[in-house]
């Protein structure tokens, strides 16, 4: 297994499945047990799949820069340590690696912040065929902490996260295949109820509470916020971020989206084709509204419209200024917007997730109905798009700052047209109509996003 290798009495070693690559080590054979330095140590999991998460400063001269790890926990020992007091200590596994040799060791985790190394390798940790000359230091390729630098773009290391779904249903089909995913990726996934968080809002810590307590740190928060609760899922949402967690969709884009004459400014200026639209909520003018959107049939939205209830054709001139007049005796505010004949009742809905449409569905409405929503009994079936939709619905996506988006567009004879953009789409449809595993993607873009090595301002 290892070509015979000479190690001094301190190596520069790295353990690269906490995403550590640099750490001077003291090479201890009068030690057993290794230990590796570790402050706020948290478990976390259950009794099947126990995790440890803890924060480590590899460099004793820099305490500004910070590496989040976690690992799965192997055991819990007594150590005595060298002052011969004992301490009960979380036992974790790591590959560790110095030169081009990489074997696994098992490292039990403490707080080493008053000795003069952040790890010590005992000799259980040290293979038979292994020499060490204990007067000679680093005989073995030099590393340095410049590394953590390059490392905090982005993160490369694949370590078991906890994460946060932020939502009222927890047993509906998107959240039970999230945490299915999850799961089997190691993560530890909880749901937590939006109404049952409270905050307390001050200038020292910023924390969301949960049924009397505070709750964990999360490392990201899956904000899946249904439209009854947007105003104050949002500040849950801003309180997570406020705390530094990865929220995959951010409060502020969540809020663009779901106001949707906000979104339809912002796509707007930012030239993505639209059906036309105009906007009112008590303009006496009802024949230049409806002229504004191209005369009829019009379709006719209230702004705080979900799964296409709310929303209503009026097919001549005559029942869109009977329907302009009605909504505005309702003192709703609401939109009036072309009917795009050539989509026929049929739209597409594109997911898209870090700027990647990662499946596209074609949604056929009931005969004699024209909303398409799944909700409304359309039909769904997989879809081949083409290289404008494509942009389009990333472009939106984009404009609106959200990393996972449900963007629904209809085929017109100008290209493209969106009518509008969903910031926590439904799994169930698009996963059934193309069978791609939507929930797996999701959590591969919360690995990919949530930051491990954190540099403070010191």
């Amino acid at each position: 297994m290892h070509n015979s290798m000479v190690l001094g009495w301190e190596e520069w070693v790295s353990l690269p499945s906490l995403g550590l690559p640099a750490i001077k080590t003291k090479i201890d054979t009068g030690a057993r047990t290794s230990a590796l330095h570790a402050v706020a140590i948290e478990p976390f999991g259950n009794e099947k799949n126990p995790q440890v998460r803890f924060i480590m400063h590899p460099n004793p001269e820099d305490p500004s820069i910070e590496v989040v790890c976690s690992a799965k926990v192997i055991d819990r020992r007594i150590v005595m340590s060298s002052n011969g007091e004992s301490e009960s200590r979380y036992v974790i596994a790591s590959e560790i690696q110095i030169g081009d040799q990489i074997w696994p060791i098992h490292i039990t985790l403490t707080n080493r912040e008053t000795m003069g190394y952040r790890m010590l390798l005992g000799r259980s940790a040290i293979p038979e065929d292994m020499q060490i000359t204990p007067t000679s230091s680093f005989l073995q390729p030099l590393l340095s902490y410049d590394l953590y630098k390059k490392r905090s773009r982005k993160n490369k290391t694949k370590r078991p996260l906890r994460i946060g779904i932020l939502t009222q249903e927890p047993n509906n089909y998107s959240n039970r295949k999230l945490i299915a995913a999850a799961e089997a990726r190691g993560h530890v996934i909880e749901t937590i109820e939006t109404s049952r968080c409270y905050m307390a809002i001050n200038n020292h810590s910023p924390a969301v509470h949960y049924d009397g307590e505070a709750l964990p740190r999360f490392d990201a928060i899956i904000p899946r916020i249904g439209t009854r609760m947007t105003f104050y899922g949002m500040a849950v949402t801003r309180q997570f971020e406020m705390m530094g967690v990865h929220c995959l969709n951010s409060a502020a884009a969540i809020g663009a989206s779901r106001d949707k004459l906000l979104a339809h400014q912002m796509l707007a200026q930012h030239k993505l084709g639209m059906p036309n639209t105009a906007f009112a909520m008590t303009s006496r003018d009802t024949k230049g509204i409806i002229d504004l959107a191209g005369g009829s049939p019009v379709v006719v939205k209230l702004l705080s419209s979900t799964q296409g209830k709310g929303v209503v054709l009026a097919e001549t001139k005559k029942a869109a200024e009977a329907l302009v007049d009605a909504f505005r005796g309702l003192n709703a505010h609401f939109l009036v917007q072309e009917f795009v004949k050539e989509a026929s009742g049929t739209d597409i809905r594109c997911f898209v997730v870090d700027g990647k449409v990662v499946g596209a569905i074609q949604r056929t409405a009931q005969a004699g109905e024209f909303r398409s929503n799944l909700h409304q009994g359309g039909s769904a079936k997989q879809v081949r798009i083409s290289k404008d939709e494509r942009k389009a619905a990333v472009k939106a996506a984009r404009v609106l700052k959200l990393n996972v988006a449900g963007v629904d567009l209809l085929r017109g004879n100008t290209g493209p047209k969106i009518l509008e953009v969903n910031s926590s789409p439904g799994l169930q449809g698009i996963e059934k109509a193309t069978g791609k595993d939507i929930a797996a993607i999701i959590i591969q873009s919360i690995e990919a996003n949530v930051r491990s090595v954190i540099h403070l301002i010191p």
